[in-house]
Parts: structure tokens; sequence; C-alpha cells
């Protein structure tokens, strides 16, 4: 498997998923993510499943329990932290869980000498 090309088209998954857009003025950058998990209740499980696709590709790519395990609990978290109301959607932009797990899994890879 291309470890190179597919490390690049999770990164564009996360970075669609946590930082496409910018706020004006305060510079701030959301994704995907913030904007489904506006959707009381369905939005957080919506970007959950979204999250857990780029944990399956990563376990499909070979990362060990260890990356993965980190991977899950970042996702936990940003869902967890996403269910409270107008806090949550708040919180979900600043931690962009999925660029976090993109980073990670790059991260692994370039010190196994198996893609960048």
């Amino acid at each position: 498997m291309d470890h190179a090309a597919e490390l690049d088209r999770l990164d564009r998954l996360a970075t669609l998923l946590d930082s496409r857009w910018r706020l004006p003025l305060l510079g701030w950058r959301f994704g995907l993510d913030a904007v489904i998990g506006l959707v009381p209740g369905l939005g957080d499980a919506a970007g959950g499943l979204l999250s857990a696709w780029l944990i399956l590709r990563a376990r499909r790519l070979g990362a060990p329990n260890r990356v993965l395990a980190m991977m899950a609990g970042n996702v936990v978290l940003d869902v967890a932290l996403g269910t409270v109301p107008v806090l949550g959607d708040i919180l979900d932009i600043g931690l962009k869980a999925n660029r976090r797990n993109a980073r990670l899994l790059r991260q692994h890879f370039e010190r196994q000498g198996a893609g960048a």
C-alpha cells in the first residue's frame, strides 16, 4: 500500500473536518465537524463516525495499537466535549482531534520510514 498517498488523503479529510474555513476577524479555523456538531444529538455522533473512519484507515495502514488508542482517545474527548451545549461547539473548534490524529499517524510512519 502506498502509505504516503493514503496519509495525504487522510490529511485532506482531517483538514476538511477540522480546519477547512477561517472565521473572519478572529482567524479561528473550523471544519465540517464543527458545523455538523451544531445539530443537537446527531451532529456529534456523525462527526464521531467520520473520525472513526480515519482510525479505521489508520488500522488498515498498519498503525500499532498504541497509536490507534491515542487516536481513539482524541475522538472520544472530541465527541464528549461536543455534547456540551454551546461550550462544546466552541471547544470543538479548538480541539481539532482529526488534525491531531492525522499528525500522530504521519509521525508514526515517518519514524518507521514508510511514508511522508
